[in-house]
């Protein structure tokens, strides 16, 4: 369950081997969001990054994700596999509009 005042956003990285625009791709994962679920899902933002922050077991750090979006302080967890694509993350939602410490 959201929160008030939080909104969908989608971070999406692409396989290896894919060239295409980036404004085209993410325009086309929000017209498919809100063709299969419908308006009501109120997705309208997607970004493509080069990929996610993960734990070395492969858990998505959605927590901090969500932290550098509403330009909260976090903690660089200890068990990140590659702490630059927080780095990205930050700049790519900056670049979007989203708070940045």
């Amino acid at each position: 369950m959201r929160s008030r005042g939080q909104v969908p956003l989608g971070l999406l990285v692409l396989k290896a081997g894919i060239v295409r625009p980036a404004g085209e791709v993410e325009r086309e994962a929000v017209q498919l969001v809100r063709d299969r679920v419908g308006p009501v899902a109120s997705f309208k933002t997607a970004l493509v990054v080069a990929g996610l922050p993960k734990t070395r077991s492969g858990k998505i750090l959605r927590g901090t994700m969500r932290k550098i979006a509403e330009g909260e302080d976090y903690q660089l967890p200890a068990t990140i596999d590659d702490p630059t694509v927080l780095a990205e993350i930050d700049t790519a939602l900056a670049t979007a509009g989203y708070a940045r410490r």
